[in-house]
């Protein structure tokens, strides 16, 4: 008992200090932190032919190389260039000290059977089964041995039990919606675009995600101990492809929150649609509304709306979640990809905002509002303006 307390501890300073600390430069992304998995005396998995930390290193410094040839004004850090060893927690703080936009570690997996294969994606969290999770997790995390006075550092956290991995995720990021977010777009990259197999994404209790006070992701790009893939993860063309992936998604996860922020310039967006017309497909768009009746029941004096996000998946909830039970007017929409919820219906901000503090209350720290024109999501700052128009 006395341990899990003084975990929550500090997990609860953590958390405190991502809300008013550092954390994300509202309205645009300037700093990514590439981070490659693993390094100097830690190889991390091996396969046949191949070290994990090598893979890693080599697909980090590409998607790095991508992201400052192709998005002007953003700045790449990266925790390691070269091979070398460098501790979970001194990961976490350079993108913190960097005050980073977005966070992206950079991994291979790999199985006792060599039958499993694809890609998968993390973000900091517990989900409903979490057997694969946390074996992936408690991987990843045992790297902590490798390092000097790790029982001081990490307070005794226990990188094999799955009690600390519980602990680890007692506090919720408040960047999770957005690491769920950025993670869904990797993954429909490495599917559609790299031809790999969909593993999903998955919350798991991560090291190296544990004190970034920004989105972050963990990619784990194939299986090691799976010979084919590990041939696709040992080629050039393989690691520039996965590269390529993970650039495209922070690109398009880029434009769309600057969007939404209202940072990002409508006149650019117009021209990369045009431009990226070869891309679309069903939800490409993202902005799917799963309530197959909602337009036709808006009425023409009442367009736009407001609701209060609450809660985003990957998968959509049961109607009996716990979650939801204290909740009423419940709206359930797709987005990017994702399940995404909302609670209340308003023809002003100003009602979501105040309902906003009610959800909070609720246990729902990182509640916000958003806006719907007819029947569409939109920003809150093009609400504003059809409001100004209005």
């Amino acid at each position: 008992m006395k341990r899990v307390l003084t975990y929550s501890i500090v997990f609860l300073c953590a958390n405190l200090f991502a809300q008013y600390g550092l954390g994300q430069d509202v309205g645009k992304i300037k700093t990514i932190v590439i981070d490659a998995g693993h390094g100097g005396r830690d190889p991390g998995a091996l396969g046949r032919k191949s070290k994990e930390k090598d893979i890693a290193l080599a697909v980090a410094l590409k998607t790095g190389h991508y992201i400052e040839q192709n998005l002007s004004g953003v700045k790449v850090v990266y925790t390691r260039k070269t091979d070398r060893f460098v501790e979970l927690h001194r990961r976490g703080k350079i993108a913190n000290d960097a005050k980073a936009d977005l966070f992206i570690s950079i991994h291979c997996n790999s199985n006792p059977s060599r039958k499993p294969y694809g890609a998968e994606t993390y973000a900091l969290g517990v989900e409903n089964n979490r057997t694969n999770a946390n074996l992936v997790a408690m991987t990843e995390n045992a790297s902590i041995l490798l390092e000097e006075n790790q029982d001081d550092i990490y307070d005794g956290f226990d990188p094999k039990a799955e009690e600390s991995l519980i602990n680890l995720t007692l506090f919720q990021s408040e960047h999770r919606d957005q690491s769920l977010d950025l993670a869904n777009r990797i993954q429909k990259q490495f599917k559609n675009r790299v031809g790999r197999k969909d593993r999903g994404v998955h919350q798991a209790g991560f090291l190296v995600l544990w004190k970034t006070t920004m989105p972050s992701v963990l990619v784990e790009l194939g299986y090691l101990s799976n010979t084919t893939e590990e041939a696709f993860l040992l080629s050039a063309k393989g690691q520039s492809y996965l590269a390529s992936a993970i650039y495209r998604a922070v690109k398009e996860y880029k434009r769309d929150y600057e969007s939404e922020s209202g940072a990002y310039d409508y006149r650019k967006k117009a021209i990369e649609k045009q431009n990226d017309a070869e891309n679309k497909g069903p939800g490409k768009n993202g902005n799917t509304i799963s309530a197959t009746n909602h337009k036709k029941s808006v009425k023409k004096n009442s367009e736009l709306v407001f609701r209060v996000q609450f809660y985003t998946s990957p998968k959509k909830l049961n109607n009996n979640d716990s979650r939801l039970k204290s909740l009423d007017n419940i709206y359930i929409y797709q987005h990017n990809g994702m399940y995404k919820y909302t609670s209340g219906k308003f023809n002003s901000l100003a009602e979501a905002e105040k309902h906003k503090e009610t959800i909070r209350k609720k246990g729902f720290a990182d509640a916000f509002s958003v806006a719907f024109y007819k029947g569409e999501r939109i920003s809150i700052s093009r609400a504003k303006q059809i409001l100004n128009e209005k």
